[in-house]
């Protein structure tokens, strides 16, 4: 038996959310000292400088917190299959394009050849969805996702009703919990978060 679960987070765009994931992380890591995170990066999350911040220091980061380099291309992440290293993955934020095309299967960024490597093991693969169209063009993504075998969502809302009548973002608090229940092969409810 593993000292240690091994949990694939994927991180893609939605570059608002990374502050909060950053801090979620650091949360579990102190309290939970049976989990470790392998960090892999899409494209844009690994190349893309935004108001929110630099890529070279999301990247550093993420290896500070986790102890391991960062994934960045497709040819790193498809050995995440055979060898079977993780436990679980969790892609956080998972944007409406990773929604997208993680329902249709295409797997043109290393989040997503993750994800579908990894899928193939039949472990758990849990979103944490952050779009302003989940409850527009996304919304049957999520559906469709929400009823795939392996796949199970953070609980999540609407982050600005008003403003944002579209938006959806899985709460950060429910990320362990999320990842626990995964790993029993159940959903974290209710997975409409109550505010």
């Amino acid at each position: 038996m593993k000292d240690k679960l091994t949990v694939g987070l994927g991180v893609t765009g939605s570059f608002c959310t990374h502050r909060t994931l950053l801090k979620a992380i650091d949360d579990i890591l102190l309290t939970d000292d049976k989990i470790e995170f392998l960090p892999i990066l899409s494209y844009n999350a690994a190349n893309t400088d935004t108001r929110f911040g630099k890529a070279e220091d999301l990247k550093k980061e993420l290896e500070k917190k986790t102890g391991k380099k960062p994934i960045e291309t497709i040819t790193d992440a498809e050995p995440v299959g055979p060898s079977g290293i993780l436990d679980a993955m969790i892609i956080a934020p998972c944007t409406g394009n990773t929604l997208a095309k993680l329902n249709l299967g295409i797997t043109d960024t290393p989040v997503l050849m993750a994800a579908k490597a990894h899928l193939r093991n039949n472990k758990p693969l849990i979103l944490f969805i952050s779009t302003n169209d989940a409850l527009g063009n996304n919304l049957k993504n999520i559906a469709d996702l929400y009823n795939k075998k392996n796949i199970t969502f953070v609980p999540f809302a609407q982050d600005d009703p008003v403003k944002k009548p579209n938006s959806l973002i899985s709460k950060p608090e429910f990320i362990l919990p999320a990842i626990k229940e995964a790993l029993k092969g159940k959903q974290l409810q209710p997975v409409i978060a109550k505010d």
